[in-house]
């Protein structure tokens, strides 16, 4: 039976998860259907106004063309049919009528992606998460994702999981309270310690100095086992933590009970897999590609804002 078909209490049952977060942050596992009026969609797909408040003032204004023709497209009903495709994870050419043409709204995509607006949606969320104090930089947690790639694309290869099809890697870092601050892509046959550097540096806001009183732990899995790692790790500033091979499936003997504190970034990777457009790459440009992600880390980041008052 899938997961969306079984009774609300019994999936926050299920997942572990508060139930306030888990029923914002996860759209396909609300009740019922409500069509919006302005787009004539399910409002399940459709930007929240408060969430809009916090992307206009983030976008250029749109280009108007030399010649005369029909004026741009409204950017909140262009914002909103590219919302629809991360959800549903159709084609371009497959959007409702309502939302506009696909190539238009493709090509709006674009410009966006150019002025790096997603990347300054998922910043200004975590700013604003920032200053509420909201945000968990004691303990971090990093771990990587493979999904296929059959486009290919630039930072794709073969999958050592998937009889080496082309696939692509996602290395995510969260804070403690499961909130992505940090992400970076490479192709699937690029080991996760190969990724730990690239992923630190691409950290979306600036990184509280960590001191003896305010340390910063770093919580990754066996995969990061590694003399190299471990330095890297410490260069940054970070006290790691990492379980050595069979140390972990020795501890579950031992403490029946027992769960890694790292789990947080398992789930963060969970609720980006709800946002169908990332459970395959069909992006050939690696930059579309990451602005869908981090499209998806800026509204888990919106919600929790949300949660949190």
């Amino acid at each position: 039976m899938r997961v969306g078909s079984l009774p609300p209490v019994a999936d926050k049952e299920l997942f572990d998860v508060p139930p306030t977060l888990f029923d914002v942050v996860d759209p396909f596992l609300w009740e019922g259907k409500m069509v919006n009026t302005m787009f004539g969609i399910d409002e399940r797909y459709c930007l929240s106004d408060s969430d809009w408040d916090r992307i206009e003032p983030l976008l250029p204004n749109p280009k108007h063309k030399a010649v005369l023709g029909r004026p741009p497209m409204d950017s909140r009903k262009a914002m909103t049919a590219i919302l629809y495709v991360l959800r549903t994870g159709c084609q371009w050419k497959a959007l409702p009528r309502s939302l506009g043409a696909g190539s238009t709204v493709h090509l709006r995509f674009q410009q966006w992606v150019g002025a790096k607006v997603f990347k300054n949606m998922w910043k200004a969320g975590l700013l604003q998460m920032e200053e509420k104090k909201e945000l968990d930089w004691t303990w971090q947690c990093m771990d990587g994702a493979m999904t296929k790639a059959p486009l290919g694309g630039e930072k794709t290869g073969k999958n050592p999981t998937d009889r080496a099809k082309s696939g692509v890697k996602r290395s995510l870092l969260t804070e403690g309270h499961d909130i992505p601050i940090a992400l970076a892509v490479e192709g699937a046959n690029c080991h996760d310690k190969r990724l730990v550097r690239s992923t630190l540096r691409s950290m979306t806001i600036q990184r509280p100095q960590a001191t003896k009183s305010e340390p910063q732990n770093m919580c990754m899995d066996k995969g990061y086992d590694y003399a190299d790692t471990r330095q890297l790790v410490r260069q940054w500033g970070y006290t790691a933590h990492i379980k050595a091979r069979g140390e972990e499936a020795q501890e579950k003997q031992t403490l029946p009970s027992y769960r890694a504190r790292r789990w947080v970034v398992e789930r963060t990777h969970s609720w980006m897999n709800r946002y169908r457009r990332l459970l395959v790459r069909w992006e050939k440009k690696v930059a579309n590609y990451l602005a869908m992600l981090q499209f998806a880390c800026a509204l888990i980041t919106f919600r929790a804002v949300w949660v949190s008052g």
